[in-house]
């Protein structure tokens, strides 16, 4: 199987033509590629498919092997692979997830993509939506919840899937393989859930280490980073264009307040190609 190493913000997956490559067992190929000692190391496994309602399908898999619905990170490392590849020069150009259609803009440079602007759609606030069940409808916003022994006040957002925020005063003093576990396995969360431990720098900078459900902590989490934004604005914590520093580099993120959507910047990264 041929594949390629991306990564964005060092969230880095394994990328394959869908096209050309035909595996049967993708989840099982998930586990074993993303192997960081046996395999060749991943924070998942990303197959680029045709689609009927978009110019690409993206097909995510987790470490572990779970399905994913979205990734932000991800999405703009297919937009790079595709046109560097060229297999399209549209650009803007549209890629599904899970039945979702995303639109991304790219900067190019000598005929190569450095950076992705991507509509990443309007987020999801109402609990069963999330989903989230916390014993009452709405909005989740400042909830409290307690894991690994102390409490913390939590809002939830899907930006395709779910994401529990909660602040803190120092991201780097969070014992997240200890804490980020006790959120996604936690009851209230059907679908499990991605956690973002942030930080407030200002109104226009905003600090963020994630726990992702099916990989654990990654050095970036696109989809988080948005959900983060949207959840800090309802707390009136920031503006509405914010810059998210995280353990893997900075996304631009901004919450149009006349389409509602959330639009991510970021780089894409092509690693290396090879054959397992």
């Amino acid at each position: 199987m041929k594949f390629t190493k991306m990564q964005g913000c060092g969230n880095d997956y394994v990328y394959v033509d869908g096209s050309r490559e035909k595996v049967s067992d993708k989840a099982e190929m998930a586990i074993r590629v993303s192997d960081r000692h046996f395999g060749i190391g991943s924070d998942g496994l990303i197959f680029i498919n045709p689609s009927e309602i978009a110019d690409f399908e993206m097909e995510m898999y987790n470490a572990d092997g779970s399905r994913g619905r979205m990734c932000g990170n991800g999405i703009r490392c297919v937009a790079k692979y595709v046109y560097d590849h060229k297999l399209t020069d549209k650009n803007p150009l549209t890629v599904e997830s899970f039945g979702s259609v995303k639109t991304l803009w790219l900067t190019v440079n000598n005929g190569l993509v450095e950076r992705v602007r991507v509509n990443m759609g309007e987020p999801i606030l109402e609990a069963e939506k999330i989903p989230v069940n916390t014993g009452e409808s709405g909005r989740v916003i400042g909830k409290k919840l307690s894991a690994d022994g102390r409490e913390y006040q939590m809002t939830c957002v899907s930006m395709g899937n779910p994401h529990a925020v909660v602040y803190v005063d120092d991201v780097s003093a969070v014992e997240i393989e200890k804490t980020g576990p006790c959120f996604e396995k936690n009851e209230v969360f059907p679908e499990s859930v991605n956690t973002e431990f942030v930080q407030i720098v200002d109104r226009n900078r905003l600090k963020m280490r994630v726990w992702e459900r099916g990989s654990g902590e990654t050095l970036a989490c696109g989809t988080g980073a948005c959900a983060t934004v949207v959840a800090s604005v309802l707390n009136g914590l920031v503006d509405r264009k914010v810059k998210v520093e995280l353990l893997g580099g900075e996304l631009e993120i901004e919450w149009n307040e006349e389409d509602n959507c959330v639009y991510m910047t970021g780089p894409a990264v092509e690693v290396f190609s090879g054959e397992i």
